[in-house]
C-alpha cells in the first residue's frame, strides 16, 4: 500500500500543512467556482422550467403513455439511487474491515451517498401526475405493495446515511470553529459552532464518537443492501415477463456498487485536481478503487449471463420478443453498449497495467456509468414494450420536459456537491491524522526491531547460531 506521505516530517509540520489544503477551500473562492455554480443553477432552472410545464399541462407533455408509463424519471430514480450505495456501503466495509487506506476517500464517498438518495427521491414525486397528492401513499398506502417499502426504506437509508456522514465530521467541524477564526464569514463561524456540537476532543468524546460511529457502519449495510433489493421488487413483483426474475435483488446491488464506484472515482479526479490534493488523495487510493471495480465487473458479467443465457436458450412465450428486441432489435446498439463499453472495455482497462492509471480509471469509470445507466433504460423500457396481449409493441421517446428535468437532476447532484465543498472539509483531517500517526508508530516499531536484529546477529557467533537454526529444523 502506498504511503499518504513519504517524506518524514515533524507531525505537527505535517498537520498544519494537511489543515490549510484541506480548509483552504472553505474561506477562499476563485472565480470559476462562481461560473461552475452559475452554470449549474441555469441548468437547475430551466429543468423547474420544464417541470412547471409538466404540472400546468399534465404527463402529455412527456413521452409516457399507457403501454409505456415509465421513462426517464424512473430510470434516473433506480440510477439515483444505485450510486448512492457505494458511498455508504463502500465506507462501511473498508471501516469494518479497517482498511486504512480509506481514509481520504470515505467523506466524499458518504456525502455521495447523501446526494444521491437525495436527488433519487425527488424522481418518483416527479414521475407522478398529481404530486400534491404524495401524502395519500402514508395514509391510504396498501403494506402489500412494493412501492410503499420502497418509501420506507429509502426514507430509513436516507436518515442513517446523514447520521453516518454528519458523526466523522464533528472533529473537524469543531477544528474550522477553532482554527478559521476571522478568515470565514461570520455566518460560517456560527454555523460551525453550533454544528460541532461542544467538540473539544476529549477522551471521552472520542470513546463516545467511536461507539456510535461503529453501531452506524454495521447498522448501515443491512439497509443499504435492503434499500436497492427492495427497488428491484418494485420491478420484480410485477407482471411482466421480462422482470420475472429471482435474482433482480443481487443483481440490482451489484450494479448499484458498481455504478457508484465509478461515480467515487469521478468526483474524487475532480476534487482532487482543483483542490491540489494529490498528497493525500494518492494514486494507489484510485488503483485500490480500481481493483474494486474490476471485481464488480465479473459479478455484473456473471449476472448478464445466468439472465441471458437462460432466457435466450428457452425462448419460452413473450421472452423471444424481449430477446430479439434487445439482441438484433431497435434496442441493440443500447443493449451491446452496456455490454462491451460498460463492463467489457472497464474490465480491460483495469486488467491491463499499462492503462490501470488515474486518467485510465477515468474512461473506464464514465465507461460504467454511461452503460449503466443504459442498463436502466433498457430494463423498464424493454420491459414494458413486450406486449401483454396480441397487439403492436408500443414505444417511448422522451420529449424535451423528461431530458429537461433529467439534466436539473444531474446539475442539482453537481451543485450540491459544489456547495458542500465550501462548507465542509472534503477530507476527514483526524482520521488521516490518525492513520498516519498509526503508520509512524509501525514505521517505528520495525526500525527498532531491525535494529535488535542486527544487534543479535553481531554478537552472537556464526556457528552457533547456524547450530541453532538446524537443530529447530530438525525438531520440527
Amino acid at each position: 500500500m502506498e504511503q499518504i506521505d513519504t517524506v518524514v516530517e515533524e507531525p505537527a509540520s505535517w498537520s498544519r500543512r494537511l489543515e490549510r489544503r484541506v480548509m483552504n477551500p472553505l474561506i477562499k473562492t476563485g472565480q470559476g467556482y462562481w461560473i461552475i455554480v452559475a452554470l449549474l443553477a441555469l441548468v437547475v432552472a430551466w429543468g423547474v422550467y420544464a417541470y412547471s410545464t409538466q404540472l400546468r399541462d399534465g404527463l402529455i407533455v412527456t413521452g409516457m403513455r399507457d403501454r409505456i408509463q415509465w421513462g426517464i424519471y424512473i430510470i434516473s430514480f433506480v440510477f439515483f439511487i444505485g450510486i448512492s450505495h457505494a458511498g455508504t456501503l463502500i465506507s462501511a466495509i473498508l471501516r469494518v474491515a479497517k482498511a486504512g487506506w480509506r481514509t481520504p476517500v470515505t467523506r466524499i464517498a458518504e456525502f455521495i451517498t447523501v446526494v444521491a438518495l437525495s436527488i433519487g427521491g425527488l424522481m418518483p414525486i416527479i414521475d407522478l401526475g398529481r404530486p400534491d397528492r404524495i401524502h395519500h401513499m402514508f395514509i391510504f398506502g396498501r403494506w402489500q405493495s412494493p412501492i410503499l417499502w420502497d418509501l420506507l426504506s429509502i426514507t430509513t437509508y436516507l436518515t442513517g446515511s446523514i447520521i453516518y456522514l454528519y458523526l466523522p465530521l464533528i472533529p473537524d467541524l469543531a477544528r474550522c470553529r477553532d482554527r478559521l477564526g476571522n478568515e470565514a464569514h461570520p455566518w460560517k463561524r456560527a454555523f460551525y459552532r453550533l454544528a460541532s456540537v461542544g467538540w473539544q476532543g476529549t477522551e471521552k468524546q472520542h470513546k463516545y464518537l467511536r461507539i456510535a460511529m461503529g453501531c452506524m457502519m454495521v447498522l448501515i449495510i443491512p439497509v443499504a443492501v435492503s434499500v436497492h433489493t427492495v427497488v428491484s421488487w418494485i420491478f420484480g413483483m410485477t407482471l411482466r415477463e421480462p422482470w420475472n426474475s429471482t435474482v433482480f435483488g443481487a443483481y440490482f446491488v451489484a450494479g448499484a456498487i458498481y455504478s457508484g464506484i465509478a461515480t467515487i472515482i469521478i468526483i474524487m479526479v475532480i476534487l482532487r485536481r482543483v483542490y491540489h490534493l494529490e498528497e493525500y488523495i494518492t494514486r494507489q487510493h484510485f488503483i485500490n478503487l480500481g481493483y474494486m471495480l474490476g471485481a464488480f465487473v465479473l459479478i455484473m458479467l456473471y449476472f448478464n449471463v445466468l439472465e441471458y443465457v437462460t432466457t435466450g436458450y428457452k425462448l419460452a412465450g413473450e421472452g423471444r420478443f424481449h430477446f430479439q428486441q434487445l439482441m438484433t432489435g431497435p434496442f441493440a446498439p443500447a443493449f451491446w453498449f452496456y455490454i462491451l463499453g460498460g463492463m467489457v472495455v472497464p474490465g480491460l482497462i483495469i486488467l491491463n497495467p499499462g492503462t490501470r492509471t488515474i486518467p485510465g480509471l477515468i474512461v473506464a469509470s464514465i465507461f460504467v456509468d454511461i452503460g449503466m445507466w443504459l442498463e436502466r433504460f433498457i430494463i423498464v423500457v424493454t420491459g414494458l414494450r413486450v406486449p401483454l396481449m396480441p397487439y403492436a409493441a408500443s414505444w417511448y421517446t422522451p420529449t424535451w420536459v423528461e431530458w429537461s428535468v433529467m439534466a436539473a437532476a444531474f446539475a442539482g447532484f453537481g451543485l450540491i456537491i459544489a456547495v458542500f465543498v465550501k462548507l465542509f472539509p472534503v477530507i476527514s483531517i483526524w482520521e488521516v491524522e490518525e492513520h498516519r500517526e498509526h503508520q509512524e508508530a509501525v514505521r517505528v516499531a520495525e526500525q527498532s526491531l531491525q535494529r535488535l536484529r542486527e544487534e543479535a546477529a553481531v554478537t552472537q557467533p556464526a556457528s552457533r547460531t547456524a547450530f541453532t537454526w538446524e537443530g529447530r529444523h530438525e525438531s520440527s
